[in-house]
């Protein structure tokens, strides 16, 4: 079970990071007319920013980071503190890691259910970006998505007990 939900984690961080190229490239593109306009304005010329930078790259960011959290937690690369279960049982430290991930879970699924309710008061607001007048509510989707799936992840994970989601063996 967790074969095809980690592929899809996979290629949803795949996509996230696609995003966040755009984002480099459009950085790049940014900071490439900046240095222009500093040369232009030596022989009184001008070159404008690219418009609506800010905007794109909040909501693109935005977008894009909780698209990572799902692939995160199918390669277990969360940062675990285990001070107190180091040296408990192994079938102990099981339950422990399988109840943690339930918990997981249970807070992606209530803070997906309250991404949809920002979502819906923004559109009904009629939010829009300050500069590219782009509606706003539409980049929640990513992030709402993204929480169902890293639920989905944790429960798999939690569900099969495969040797994958098991926490990394203590020495």
């Amino acid at each position: 079970m967790t074969g095809p939900v980690s592929a899809l984690a996979r290629y949803w961080a795949i996509l996230g990071g696609v995003i966040l190229l755009t984002i480099v490239a459009v950085t790049v593109v940014n900071v490439g007319a900046f240095a222009l306009d500093r040369l232009a304005r030596l022989g009184g010329g001008e070159v404008p920013a690219l418009p609506g930078y800010e905007d794109y790259v909040r909501l693109a960011v935005g977008s894009a980071i909780p698209m990572l959290l799902p692939w995160c937690q199918a390669q277990r690369g969360h940062l675990a503190v285990d001070l107190f279960l180091s040296r408990a049982p192994a079938r102990f430290r099981r339950g422990i890691d399988r109840l943690s991930l339930v918990l997981m879970s249970a807070l992606s699924i209530f803070l997906a259910y309250f991404m949809i309710l920002g979502l819906l008061e923004t559109r009904d607001d009629g939010a829009l970006s300050a500069v590219l007048g782009w509606q706003i509510w539409p980049f929640y989707v990513t992030g709402i998505l993204s929480l169902a799936l890293w639920a989905l992840v944790c429960l798999a994970q939690a569900i099969t007990g495969d040797p994958a989601s098991e926490p990394i063996p203590h020495a």
